[in-house]
Protein backbone atom coordinates (compact mmCIF):
# COMPACT_ATOMS: atom_id res chain seq x y z
CA UNK A 1 0.00 0.00 0.00
CA UNK A 2 1.28 3.44 -0.94
CA UNK A 3 1.84 6.13 1.66
CA UNK A 4 1.26 9.77 0.73
CA UNK A 5 1.66 13.24 2.16
CA UNK A 6 -1.43 14.19 4.16
CA UNK A 7 -2.25 17.36 2.21
CA UNK A 8 -4.93 18.37 4.71
CA UNK A 9 -2.15 18.89 7.28
CA UNK A 10 -0.09 21.06 4.90
CA UNK A 11 -0.36 24.86 4.78
CA UNK A 12 1.22 27.34 2.40
CA UNK A 13 2.40 30.39 4.36
CA UNK A 14 3.02 33.55 2.32
CA UNK A 15 5.09 36.13 4.19
CA UNK A 16 5.26 39.86 3.41
CA UNK A 17 3.61 39.57 -0.02
CA UNK A 18 3.40 42.79 -2.00
CA UNK A 19 0.91 42.05 -4.83
CA UNK A 20 -2.63 40.75 -4.14
CA UNK A 21 -2.82 39.01 -7.51
CA UNK A 22 0.18 36.86 -6.54
CA UNK A 23 -1.71 35.68 -3.47
CA UNK A 24 -4.65 34.67 -5.64
CA UNK A 25 -2.46 32.83 -8.13
CA UNK A 26 -0.57 31.04 -5.35
CA UNK A 27 -3.85 30.03 -3.67
CA UNK A 28 -5.15 28.65 -6.96
CA UNK A 29 -2.01 26.55 -7.37
CA UNK A 30 -2.30 25.28 -3.79
CA UNK A 31 -6.00 24.44 -4.23
CA UNK A 32 -5.29 22.47 -7.40
CA UNK A 33 -2.94 20.20 -5.45
CA UNK A 34 -5.22 19.75 -2.45
CA UNK A 35 -3.30 21.89 0.07
CA UNK A 36 -5.32 22.24 3.25
CA UNK A 37 -4.72 25.89 4.15
CA UNK A 38 -3.19 29.18 3.03
CA UNK A 39 -1.93 31.64 5.65
CA UNK A 40 -0.82 35.21 5.06
CA UNK A 41 1.84 36.75 7.27
CA UNK A 42 2.11 40.56 7.31
CA UNK A 43 0.79 41.07 3.75
CA UNK A 44 1.16 44.46 2.12
CA UNK A 45 -1.57 46.05 0.03
CA UNK A 46 -3.96 43.20 0.80
CA UNK A 47 -7.11 43.43 -1.32
CA UNK A 48 -9.49 40.46 -1.17
CA UNK A 49 -11.31 41.47 -4.35
CA UNK A 50 -8.07 41.45 -6.36
CA UNK A 51 -7.03 38.16 -4.74
CA UNK A 52 -10.32 36.43 -5.62
CA UNK A 53 -10.24 37.71 -9.18
CA UNK A 54 -7.07 35.73 -9.89
CA UNK A 55 -7.85 32.77 -7.65
CA UNK A 56 -11.06 32.08 -9.60
CA UNK A 57 -13.99 30.05 -8.31
CA UNK A 58 -11.97 26.83 -7.91
CA UNK A 59 -9.83 28.34 -5.14
CA UNK A 60 -12.38 30.73 -3.65
CA UNK A 61 -13.09 28.46 -0.67
CA UNK A 62 -9.38 28.25 0.22
CA UNK A 63 -9.01 32.03 -0.16
CA UNK A 64 -12.06 32.89 1.93
CA UNK A 65 -10.79 30.62 4.70
CA UNK A 66 -7.32 32.21 4.73
CA UNK A 67 -5.87 33.29 8.06
CA UNK A 68 -4.14 36.69 8.08
CA UNK A 69 -1.48 37.20 10.79
CA UNK A 70 0.45 40.31 11.75
CA UNK A 71 3.80 38.61 12.31
CA UNK A 72 5.64 35.54 11.05
CA UNK A 73 6.04 33.91 14.51
CA UNK A 74 2.28 34.23 14.96
CA UNK A 75 1.63 32.64 11.56
CA UNK A 76 3.93 29.70 12.29
CA UNK A 77 3.24 29.29 16.00
CA UNK A 78 0.99 26.21 15.90
CA UNK A 79 2.94 24.25 13.27
CA UNK A 80 5.03 21.22 14.17
CA UNK A 81 7.31 21.21 11.12
CA UNK A 82 8.28 24.23 9.01
CA UNK A 83 10.01 24.25 5.64
CA UNK A 84 11.53 27.46 4.27
CA UNK A 85 11.99 28.09 0.56
CA UNK A 86 15.09 29.86 -0.73
CA UNK A 87 16.58 30.73 -4.11
CA UNK A 88 19.83 32.01 -2.58
CA UNK A 89 22.37 29.42 -1.52
CA UNK A 90 25.59 29.39 0.50
CA UNK A 91 26.61 30.73 3.88
CA UNK A 92 24.08 29.78 6.53
CA UNK A 93 21.59 28.70 3.85
CA UNK A 94 22.48 25.04 3.79
CA UNK A 95 19.66 23.62 1.74
CA UNK A 96 18.48 20.24 2.94
CA UNK A 97 16.26 19.12 0.11
CA UNK A 98 15.06 19.32 -3.45
CA UNK A 99 11.25 19.49 -3.75
CA UNK A 100 10.94 15.75 -4.51
CA UNK A 101 13.20 14.69 -1.62
CA UNK A 102 11.36 17.04 0.73
CA UNK A 103 8.04 15.49 -0.24
CA UNK A 104 9.31 12.01 0.60
CA UNK A 105 10.49 13.16 4.03
CA UNK A 106 7.13 14.78 4.77
CA UNK A 107 5.10 11.61 4.13
CA UNK A 108 5.48 10.23 7.68
CA UNK A 109 5.74 13.64 9.36
CA UNK A 110 2.49 14.98 7.88
CA UNK A 111 0.37 12.07 9.11
CA UNK A 112 0.29 13.37 12.69
CA UNK A 113 1.78 16.87 12.41
CA UNK A 114 0.89 20.22 10.88
CA UNK A 115 3.40 21.22 8.22
CA UNK A 116 3.99 24.76 6.93
CA UNK A 117 5.80 25.55 3.69
CA UNK A 118 7.00 29.14 3.95
CA UNK A 119 7.47 31.52 1.00
CA UNK A 120 8.95 35.02 1.22
CA UNK A 121 8.13 38.31 -0.52
CA UNK A 122 8.29 38.49 -4.29
CA UNK A 123 11.26 40.85 -4.55
CA UNK A 124 13.79 39.38 -2.11
CA UNK A 125 12.53 36.15 -0.55
CA UNK A 126 12.98 35.12 3.06
CA UNK A 127 15.64 36.70 5.28
CA UNK A 128 18.13 34.74 7.37
CA UNK A 129 16.09 35.68 10.43
CA UNK A 130 12.94 34.23 8.83
CA UNK A 131 14.74 31.01 8.02
CA UNK A 132 15.77 30.54 11.66
CA UNK A 133 12.16 29.54 12.29
CA UNK A 134 12.43 26.64 9.83
CA UNK A 135 13.39 23.00 10.36
CA UNK A 136 14.31 22.36 6.71
CA UNK A 137 15.17 24.42 3.64
CA UNK A 138 14.17 23.58 0.09
CA UNK A 139 15.48 24.99 -3.17
CA UNK A 140 13.85 24.68 -6.60
CA UNK A 141 16.64 24.12 -9.15
CA UNK A 142 16.36 26.33 -12.22
CA UNK A 143 18.43 27.16 -15.29
CA UNK A 144 19.59 30.76 -15.58
CA UNK A 145 17.51 33.09 -13.42
CA UNK A 146 17.02 31.14 -10.20
CA UNK A 147 14.09 33.05 -8.69
CA UNK A 148 10.65 31.82 -9.77
CA UNK A 149 7.39 33.70 -9.72
CA UNK A 150 5.67 33.16 -6.35
CA UNK A 151 2.74 31.19 -7.76
CA UNK A 152 5.10 29.07 -9.87
CA UNK A 153 7.16 28.21 -6.81
CA UNK A 154 4.02 27.31 -4.83
CA UNK A 155 2.86 25.08 -7.68
CA UNK A 156 6.19 23.23 -7.96
CA UNK A 157 6.34 22.46 -4.23
CA UNK A 158 2.63 21.61 -3.96
CA UNK A 159 2.81 19.31 -6.98
CA UNK A 160 5.76 17.38 -5.56
CA UNK A 161 3.94 16.97 -2.25
CA UNK A 162 0.77 15.83 -4.00
CA UNK A 163 2.42 13.17 -6.17
CA UNK A 164 4.87 11.79 -3.58
CA UNK A 165 4.41 8.07 -2.92
CA UNK A 166 6.45 5.47 -1.09
CA UNK A 167 6.16 1.71 -0.60
CA UNK A 168 8.52 1.72 2.38
CA UNK A 169 7.12 0.29 5.63
CA UNK A 170 5.43 3.03 7.59
CA UNK A 171 7.26 4.26 10.65
CA UNK A 172 5.40 6.31 13.17
CA UNK A 173 6.33 9.94 13.87
CA UNK A 174 4.26 11.27 16.81
CA UNK A 175 3.18 14.86 17.34
CA UNK A 176 6.22 17.10 17.44
CA UNK A 177 6.74 20.31 19.39
CA UNK A 178 5.08 23.30 17.74
CA UNK A 179 6.86 26.57 16.93
CA UNK A 180 5.55 28.31 20.03
CA UNK A 181 7.03 25.59 22.24
CA UNK A 182 10.36 25.71 20.41
CA UNK A 183 10.65 29.49 20.59
CA UNK A 184 9.98 29.46 24.33
CA UNK A 185 12.72 26.84 24.66
CA UNK A 186 15.18 28.96 22.68
CA UNK A 187 14.40 32.00 24.85
CA UNK A 188 15.22 29.99 27.98
CA UNK A 189 18.38 28.62 26.38
CA UNK A 190 19.53 32.13 25.50
CA UNK A 191 18.85 33.30 29.05
CA UNK A 192 20.83 30.32 30.40
CA UNK A 193 23.73 31.01 28.03
CA UNK A 194 23.80 34.60 29.29
CA UNK A 195 23.75 33.51 32.94
CA UNK A 196 26.70 31.13 32.56
CA UNK A 197 28.60 33.49 30.21
CA UNK A 198 28.47 30.99 27.35
CA UNK A 199 27.78 33.75 24.81
CA UNK A 200 30.19 36.04 23.04
CA UNK A 201 28.66 39.40 23.94
CA UNK A 202 30.14 40.99 20.82
CA UNK A 203 28.07 38.56 18.71
CA UNK A 204 25.37 37.13 21.01
CA UNK A 205 23.27 35.64 18.22
CA UNK A 206 26.06 33.41 16.90
CA UNK A 207 25.87 30.83 19.69
CA UNK A 208 22.08 30.65 19.59
CA UNK A 209 22.07 30.37 15.78
CA UNK A 210 24.37 27.36 16.00
CA UNK A 211 22.18 25.87 18.72
CA UNK A 212 19.08 26.35 16.55
CA UNK A 213 20.84 24.71 13.62
CA UNK A 214 21.88 21.76 15.76
CA UNK A 215 18.50 21.16 17.42
CA UNK A 216 16.59 21.61 14.15
CA UNK A 217 18.18 18.40 12.88
CA UNK A 218 16.09 16.47 15.38
CA UNK A 219 12.36 15.93 15.50
CA UNK A 220 11.87 17.26 19.02
CA UNK A 221 8.68 16.25 20.81
CA UNK A 222 6.89 18.32 23.41
CA UNK A 223 8.25 16.28 26.30
CA UNK A 224 11.82 16.68 25.02
CA UNK A 225 11.36 20.44 24.78
CA UNK A 226 10.02 20.38 28.35
CA UNK A 227 13.10 18.42 29.42
CA UNK A 228 15.46 21.04 27.96
CA UNK A 229 13.46 23.89 29.51
CA UNK A 230 13.52 22.10 32.87
CA UNK A 231 17.31 21.84 32.63
CA UNK A 232 17.53 25.59 31.93
CA UNK A 233 15.34 26.41 34.94
CA UNK A 234 17.45 24.18 37.18
CA UNK A 235 20.63 25.91 36.00
CA UNK A 236 19.00 29.26 36.81
CA UNK A 237 17.99 28.05 40.30
CA UNK A 238 21.45 26.66 41.00
CA UNK A 239 23.10 29.88 39.82
CA UNK A 240 20.81 31.94 42.06
CA UNK A 241 21.54 29.65 45.03
CA UNK A 242 25.31 29.98 44.49
CA UNK A 243 24.93 33.75 44.31
CA UNK A 244 22.87 33.90 47.51
CA UNK A 245 25.28 31.55 49.29
CA UNK A 246 28.12 33.85 48.28
CA UNK A 247 26.29 36.92 49.55
CA UNK A 248 25.53 35.18 52.86
CA UNK A 249 29.10 33.95 53.25
CA UNK A 250 30.44 37.42 52.46
CA UNK A 251 28.17 39.05 54.99
CA UNK A 252 29.12 36.48 57.64
CA UNK A 253 32.81 36.93 56.92
CA UNK A 254 32.54 40.68 57.19
CA UNK A 255 30.69 40.41 60.51
CA UNK A 256 33.31 38.00 61.91
CA UNK A 257 36.13 40.32 60.90
CA UNK A 258 34.47 43.21 62.73
CA UNK A 259 34.01 41.10 65.87
CA UNK A 260 37.70 40.13 66.04
CA UNK A 261 38.91 43.70 65.88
Amino acid sequence: MYQKVCMENVAIVLHDTRIPENIGAAARAAANMGVGQVILSAPRNFDMERVLKVATHSASGLVEAMTVCNTLPEALGTFNWIVGTTARLGGTRRVNFSPADLATKLIPISSENRVAVLFGPEDRGLTNEDLQLCHDLVNIPAAGFSSLNLAQAVMVISYELFKARTREPKFYIPRLACRYELENMYEELQDTFNRIHYINHENPEQRLDKTRSFLSRYQLRSREVSLIRGFCRQVARYGEKCYQDGVTAGAAGGKKTQETR
